[in-house]
């Protein structure tokens, strides 16, 4: 096997003037992925731009990790190297990791919801005219309802109390209610696939990274077979153009560095031979030996059989240009050239056609082994991902954000920590050693003290029945004087050492820990409230929330960054969608696992790829911000401006602007409708009381009306009866007068009849006493002549009752 070098020589990126042709040849390939090669390889002493960053990422992860190397801090405490007299745990306390958790799992517990506006021209026609058939149907509601109420045929489009009113409730209502099918289907579209892709599991890697390493990178791509895929990309992997831009708008170029096996190398060139694979093979030995790659891999995969490949997107221009011919019907007819297409323009004005051109950005992509001349590919991307608004631009297969960036140099929270870090380690060795140098206190005996002294038991008192003694009950015997009688200088003959315990120094080195706890809450703003390590008790829970919402905005370059990525993946996958549903073999089979969820919208999503979409990002608010909503809503039902409908519908607005929108629209028609209702009950309070006033009066009117008729029913009855009266007298004096007059007949004829019969009488009287008369006359005649004695003419008759008196007289 021959032996091969490296050289990364020095080479320019070729000329954007160059032709189409020229790009899409190998050669020019091969220029700009050496050129990317000396940028990113080529080494500066013993060191070069990439394994550089590759060293300081791996640095700052296994930093979040709590695995930093020890060396440094063995570097500190040891003398002249030796370590000997050190028994030390060398663990790193996993400070950061704590700080990285907290930021990340905040951020995962945050959601993200697409929101896909329509902004074509037909859909913007379509919102206008429902919009202006609202405005309508405000305008007209009064003649409306009429209509409504006449004919029984309901013409409105919606619930009539519910129509805006203002132009504030109705741009309020178009943002919460006017949602096409359209843009349901592109929602419903986007989100399966961010769900087929896992796109939760990327995006917590995403977080990672962003807190951790400062940058995050993610991929979109459109692959065989599989559809459109989203991918991490870790950023120690990636090469890129500079730039200056936190978003990396302006970036040209994109690489990925891949240690791959060998046959991985014939799926992407079936053409390689076996002598290729083997030139192959000698520079990849060779170019792990000249970066010393095996320091960078615990894994002997890198030491043979494999490659290094650089995939790289480089970004250029491309002309499109077409032949237009008038035809003599007036139409014309459209013919694609290529760039070289440059006809003089006396051929243009005699063959009555001309030049159409334009120029689009375009990708193309490569595939080239490190260390050689070997380019493996080089062709146009396929599926350039390009706004429907705007088509001569094209969208990177990468989407990457570094918040901190500045002048190429990327700051990250885990890079402000490490020097607290690394003192809060040292601080923690040194409380070890201090730890371990401490020893307990002690007693001195004093042995002279303790001779000639009798316990009573007839043994020897030592100093192990003085310890036991001295232990067991805290006393001690001794002797002041000797047997001889002289004085023994040990008078306590055991006494308690008291040892330097080392408090002082460890008070001091766990106030020096606190220290750089808080110059860690410090420099990333990541306070106690935020990680509830030490909230303090006296604290109003409003307060400890103001601090931890404090916290949040020092870290919410993060947030924005994520969401960065996640809206700029949406678009992409807005366009994607399109191009697999206009173009992909396997449309059929993509609408239905989209439209699996909801069928009605498979007519929709067939459509797709004729309309435009303005991706929007809903992030749903954090704790702080619900609790605010949330205590403008019970205000708003406390005082009774909404009902607990209202506030249902206020809370499941996750667009925290549109909640509080809402919110007001809801208490002002809640105003409106108790003013409404209160003019209303005042109407019909004085209704009420008019219609009283009318009732009592008709009721007045009724009851003089009633005592009226009562009055002339009573006087008619009055009158009847004296009528009736009357009438009964008239007729019993008619029958009076009839009786009185069939008496005063009676009577009269009784009369005339006594009259007559009295005449009667007196006429037969009269002839009687004419006839007497005449007959004693005629017997006085005859008396005298004959004279005769007198006579007598009294007679027994001549008596009132027709019989003589005499008859009563006594006997």
């Amino acid at each position: 096997m021959k032996n091969v070098t490296i050289d990364i020589t020095s080479s320019a990126f070729p000329s954007q003037l160059a032709t189409d042709a020229e790009k899409a040849s190998s050669q020019f390939g091969l220029q700009v992925g050496q050129a990317i090669q000396y940028e990113w390889f080529r080494k500066d002493g013993s060191n070069c731009r990439y394994y550089g960053q590759w060293r300081e990422f791996n640095r700052l992860r296994l930093y979040a990790r709590g695995e930093q190397p020890v060396s440094k801090y063995k570097n500190e405490l040891a003398i002249d190297g030796d370590l000997s007299y050190l028994n030390l745990d060398w663990t790193p306390v996993p400070v950061i990791s704590k700080f990285v958790d907290i930021v990340v799992n905040g951020m995962s517990d945050r959601l993200f919801k697409v929101k896909a506006y329509a902004q074509d021209a037909m859909s913007q026609s379509k919102r206008n005219k429902y919009q202006e058939m609202l405005e309508s149907q405000v305008a007209g509601k009064q003649i409306l309802t009429q209509i409504q109420e006449l004919s029984g045929v309901n013409p409105f489009i919606m619930d009539p109390d519910k129509l805006p009113n203002t132009d504030e409730e109705l741009s309020l209502y178009m943002q919460l209610n006017y949602k096409p099918a359209i843009e349901i289907a592109e929602e419903e579209a986007i989100n399966t696939m961010f769900d087929e892709n896992h796109y939760d599991n990327i995006r917590r890697r995403l977080d990672y990274d962003a807190a951790v390493v400062g940058i995050s990178i993610a991929k979109h791509e459109f692959l065989q077979g599989s559809g459109v895929q989203i991918s991490y990309v870790d950023p120690a992997n990636v090469v890129y153009s500079y730039t200056e831009d936190p978003f990396f708008r302006d970036c040209f170029y994109w690489g990925e560095i891949k240690t791959l096996p060998l046959t991985e190398l014939m799926k992407i060139d079936p053409t390689l031979t076996k002598e290729d694979l083997q030139e192959i093979t000698q520079y990849s030995q060779a170019w792990y030996d000249y970066y010393n790659v095996a320091q960078f891999y615990q894994n002997s995969v890198f030491f043979r059989d494999t490659a290094t490949l650089m995939y790289f997107n480089y970004k250029t221009t491309k002309k499109v240009v077409y032949k237009k011919k008038a035809l003599e019907n007036g139409n014309s007819r459209v013919i694609e050239k290529d760039d070289s297409f440059n006809p003089p323009t006396e051929m243009m004005e005699e063959g009555n056609f001309e030049k159409v051109e334009k120029t689009i950005d375009v990708w193309y992509e490569g595939v080239m082994v490190m260390g050689t001349n070997i380019l493996l590919k080089w062709e146009l991307s396929k599926n350039m991902v390009r706004p429907k608004s705007a088509s001569q631009h094209a969208i990177p297969n990468y989407v990457a954000c570094a918040p901190r960036m500045y002048k190429g140099v990327i700051e990250s929270l885990v890079r402000r920590m490490i020097p607290f870090a690394d003192l809060i380690q040292l601080t923690h060795l040194k409380l070890q050693q201090v730890i371990n140098r401490t020893v307990p206190d002690g007693v001195f005996i004093d042995a002279d003290g303790l001779n000639e002294v009798d316990l009573g038991t007839g043994q020897a008192y030592n100093p192990e029945d003085a310890l036991r003694l001295y232990f067991q009950t805290g006393s001690v015997i001794g002797r002041s004087y000797t047997q001889d009688g002289e004085f023994n200088n040990a008078r306590i003959p055991i006494q308690q050492l008291n040892s330097n315990s080392g408090a002082a120094k460890t008070q001091m080195l766990i106030a020096n820990y606190n220290h750089y706890m808080d110059m860690i809450r410090a420099v990333t703003g990541l306070n106690e409230a935020r990680d509830g390590s030490t909230l303090d008790p006296n604290s109003l829970v409003g307060v400890q929330k103001l601090a931890a919402l404090n916290s949040n905005t020092a870290t919410r370059h993060i947030l924005d960054g994520s969401l960065f990525i996640y809206r700029t993946l949406a678009e992409a996958l807005t366009y994607r969608i399109a191009d697999i549903l206009e173009y992909s073999d396997f449309k059929e089979d993509f609408i239905n696992k989209i439209g699996r969820f909801n069928v009605s919208i498979l007519n929709e999503i067939k459509d797709l790829y004729i309309y435009d979409f303005g991706i929007f990002i809903e992030v749903s608010p954090d704790e702080e911000q619900k609790a605010q909503l949330e205590g403008n809503i019970q205000m708003a039902l406390s005082k009774g401006d909404i009902n607990l409908e209202d506030a249902i519908d206020i809370r499941e607005i996750k667009n925290l602007k549109l909640a509080n929108q809402l919110l007001k629209m809801k208490r002002v028609k809640k105003q409106e409708r108790e003013e409404q209702m209160e003019m209303q009950k005042q109407a019909m309070m004085s209704q009420q009381q008019l219609q009283s006033q009318e009732a009592a009066g008709q009721m007045a009117m009724q009851k003089m009306q009633m005592d009226l008729q009562t009055k002339m029913q009573l006087k008619q009855a009055e009158v009847a009866f004296e009528i009736q009266l009357l009438e009964r007298e008239a007729q019993m004096k008619s029958q009076l007068m009839a009786e009185e007059f069939n008496y005063s007949q009676q009577l009269r004829g009784m009369e005339v009849e006594s009259l007559s019969t009295r005449e009667k009488e007196k006429e037969k009287a009269k002839d009687e006493r004419v006839s007497l008369q005449n007959t004693q006359q005629s017997k006085l005649i005859q008396q005298r002549k004959n004279n005769l004695p007198p006579l007598n003419f009294e007679s027994n008759e001549d008596s009132l009752d027709g019989f003589d008196l005499a008859e009563f007289e006594p006997r």
